[in-house]
């Protein structure tokens, strides 16, 4: 299931109070998607509701973390106390999310503890509140992860279990809403193959996935030095990506002039390399607005139609006011079968 599709779907689920398990590899963005979902259902309620994440973390957790702690009453009867999160999901008044991450990797007696929750949603004479919705995450046994599995009783428990895919145009609306650098979309853009290289291994290595990416961005905002952004990248996704990565950096950097292309739309040059039109798609995604949005789409009629719908595409992604202009209606008309 793709991330747009999983967040809606995480929303109907928070609406129902059904329990999902999300399963897939390590730094997809499981753990985002849910706090995104979150969101998305305060949108869809429409009523200015807001809600509850509360994140736990099974493979570090106590069974009495999820069951509450023993202790002796007056009468010398036993009884289990509930604190910390188990508490508030019993006292719960406003909708509340309760989101057990690598579910997979906790040891079978906390799992148990969970599967009481998760289901009857009573523990130990305590009822869970009816504001209360359970999604948990896991990896797969095959990611090398720390999974040894999940007990048969406590998958069961789950309404359903989903596996979340990586899908390019997902993740660069993602990338472009939160601000990562228009050099690194343009890039997975032109390699989109690059995003999911996840690769299981017993060395001290990262592979590429939509989390190592996410972090050069990240390190590319912060001001990295470009003296040592090979050795920097490497470390953060891999030998392969960090070489590819800065030969597509260098081409970026040397770009013509943006503000020529749209100063002289119909003379600028036109490349025929592929890692330079999807280059000049970023930058001209980038800076395209409202007042030069005609001049742009004079240049963009020049280029390739694929190059031409992802420019587009990401421009409105991060200016949705672009819809509203006479270009962007000519140009939506002339490809009107071009879904954005």
């Amino acid at each position: 299931m793709k991330a747009n599709d999983l967040s809606e779907f995480l929303a109907f689920a928070i609406e129902n109070n059904f329990p999902v398990l999300i399963k897939g590899k390590p730094g997809i963005g499981k753990s985002d998607i849910v706090a995104q979902s979150v969101g998305f259902w305060e949108t869809k309620a429409n009523l200015g509701l807001k809600a509850k994440l509360i994140i736990s973390h099974p493979v570090v957790s106590d069974p009495t973390d999820y069951k509450g702690l023993p202790f002796a009453g007056e009468d010398g009867s036993a009884h289990f106390l509930p604190f910390g999160e188990l508490n508030e999901l019993i006292n719960a008044t406003q909708k509340t999310i309760f989101f057990l991450d690598d579910l997979g990797q906790a040891p079978a007696s906390v799992q148990a503890a969970c599967m009481q929750l998760i289901l009857a949603r009573r523990i130990n004479g305590h009822a869970v509140s009816d504001h209360v919705t359970f999604i948990a995450a896991t990896n797969r046994k095959e990611d090398r992860a720390g999974v040894s599995g999940l007990l048969e009783p406590v998958k069961s428990r789950f309404a359903s279990i989903v596996e979340l895919e990586v899908n390019t145009d997902d993740w660069v609306k993602w990338a472009l809403e939160n601000n990562m650098p228009i050099e690194l979309i343009s890039f997975i853009r032109f390699r989109p193959v690059l995003l999911d290289k996840f690769e299981a291994t017993k060395d001290i290595t990262n592979s590429p996935c939509p989390r190592t990416v996410a972090n050069i961005g990240k390190l590319q905002n912060a001001g990295l030095q470009k003296s040592i952004e090979f050795e920097v990248f490497k470390g953060a996704a891999g030998e392969a990506f960090a070489a590819e990565y800065l030969g597509f950096l260098k081409m970026y950097r040397e770009l013509p002039n943006i503000d020529q292309i749209i100063l002289n739309p119909k003379g600028a040059e036109v490349s025929k390399e592929p890692a330079i039109l999807y280059a000049l798609a970023g930058a001209l995604s980038a800076r395209m607005n409202t007042q030069n949005i005609e001049a742009v789409i004079t240049y963009l009629d020049r280029l390739p139609d694929e190059i031409s719908v992802v420019t587009m595409k990401d421009a409105v992604t991060k200016n949705k006011s672009l819809t509203a202009t006479k270009g962007f209606i000519k140009w939506g008309t002339k490809n009107g079968n071009v879904i954005l």
